[in-house]
């Protein structure tokens, strides 16, 4: 009896050289969220070379490919587009020059998530995956989306009707660049492996007077400190501990010069956990507090801490029974030594939406290794997000391209 089929990994490999230059030319051209207007340009005009039906501005610039190729599963695999707004400082000969205006000011353009590596290996499987067509049967339903970075994108595209237009696909498939992995490695995890993310704005009114005379005032800025500190004890004290939790105040802004207490003082938070039963008891708590930290500086009503919670974007779950599949086709095409099982992490990952709508779509998420040997012997290792972070481009596709379209072609040909 025949095997599963196995990827044809000179077919990957040939094609390196044409990714590689792919890679550079998006790092060198950042957009950033909701201006990806010539990236997802450049991914539809190749899509629609090697044979997909491509839709474009679909949720904001985001693009759905579809090939199908007989009768089997529809499989969703998806890649994010945005740049962030920063400067590069990797001195690469290809980093990226490019500016962008952001709320009217101008901003530097990179690609310091890994998105650019997201999206060229996005491609390089479905080249490949037209290349083996012979080995599987089904539809393959490639994502190509905006706005990741603001946590809008995967929200916008599945609101503007992607699952009633193209499909509810029976399984979902994403990646992200790890910073931390290797090259040539990926990264795999069971259940919960990425946050809900939540932002918390917290205003908080006192009564200004001059810095002279603080027996008139009300801080706002002595609230805010002791504000900031009894918030540190709500995943210390409430949160059960073998749950997880974060609860980060990442800015205070209020005043203008030293000799004035300002009337107000903004803080802006993000919340992370894995179950929304948390999130409910760290929400519960930041109210209390807030209310506590007034009361007990004499406020009046009207002047308490005003506390404004943004809808959470859901957590990455990866579905078990599919995630021993992906861990198997990873473990066939590049060995166990390079697939590490991963353990959870408290970023967050608009790709959770695909898998939290109502047909509850099973999904996985892994990390692909980016950091280049000689980074990793000196333990140079910048963050995503950083200014410094770069992949070692040709091993991380070549090692994402042959991981995703082993995993694709298992789960064509695979009942579970």
């Amino acid at each position: 009896m025949a095997g599963p089929p196995i990827v044809d990994k000179k077919i990957i490999k040939d094609d390196l050289p044409f990714l590689v230059e792919f890679y550079k030319t998006r790092h060198k051209n950042p957009e950033i969220s909701l201006q990806e207007k010539g990236t997802s340009k450049a991914l539809a005009t190749e899509l629609r070379k090697v044979g997909f039906t491509v839709t474009e501005n679909f949720g904001g610039y985001g693009i759905v490919g579809v090939f199908k190729n007989g009768n089997g599963p529809t499989i969703l695999y998806r890649t994010d587009m945005d740049a962030l707004p920063m400067y590069e400082k990797t001195d690469l000969a290809y980093q990226s020059q490019l500016k962008a205006t952001l709320n009217g000011e101008e901003v530097g353009t990179m690609h310091s998530c890994g998105h650019d590596i997201h999206m060229t290996t996005w491609l390089g499987t479905a080249r490949a995956m037209v290349a083996m067509k012979d080995k599987w049967k089904g539809t393959l339903l490639l994502i190509g989306q905006p706005a990741e970075e603001i946590g809008a994108g995967a929200k916008m595209m599945l609101e503007a009707g992607l699952y009633q237009k193209f499909g509810v696909p029976n399984y979902g498939l994403g990646l992200h660049s790890s910073p931390t992995l290797p090259a040539g490695k990926v990264g795999i995890g069971k259940g919960f492996v990425m946050a809900s993310s939540q932002s918390v704005d917290i205003n908080v009114y006192g009564v200004g007077s001059h810095g002279a005379s603080p027996h008139m005032s009300i801080d706002p800025i002595v609230l805010s400190s002791m504000l900031v500190m009894e918030l540190q004890t709500i995943v210390s004290r409430n949160v059960k501990p073998t749950e997880s939790a974060v609860v980060t105040v990442g800015t205070i802004r209020g005043g203008t010069v030293g000799n004035i207490i300002p009337d107000m003082v903004t803080l802006k938070l993000t919340v992370r956990s894995f179950k929304e039963e948390v999130l409910e008891v760290v929400n519960k708590r930041i109210k209390e507090i807030a209310r506590g930290v007034g009361i007990a500086a004499g406020l009046p009503e009207d002047k308490m801490p005003e506390v404004i919670i943004r809808e959470a974007g859901p957590a990455n779950f990866n579905n078990p029974a599919m995630t021993s599949r992906v861990i198997q086709s990873a473990t066939s095409a590049i060995g166990k030594e390079n697939v590490i099982d991963e353990e959870p992490v408290m970023l967050s990952e608009d790709f959770s939406y695909y898998g939290q709508t109502e047909h509850k779509v099973p999904t996985v998420f892994y990390w692909l290794g980016t950091v280049p040997d000689a980074r990793m012997k000196k333990g140079d290792l910048p963050g995503l997000h950083s200014p410094f972070y770069y992949p070692q481009p040709e091993i991380s596709l070549e090692t994402g391209v042959t991981v995703t379209s082993q995993a694709l072609m298992d789960l064509f040909n695979t009942k579970m």
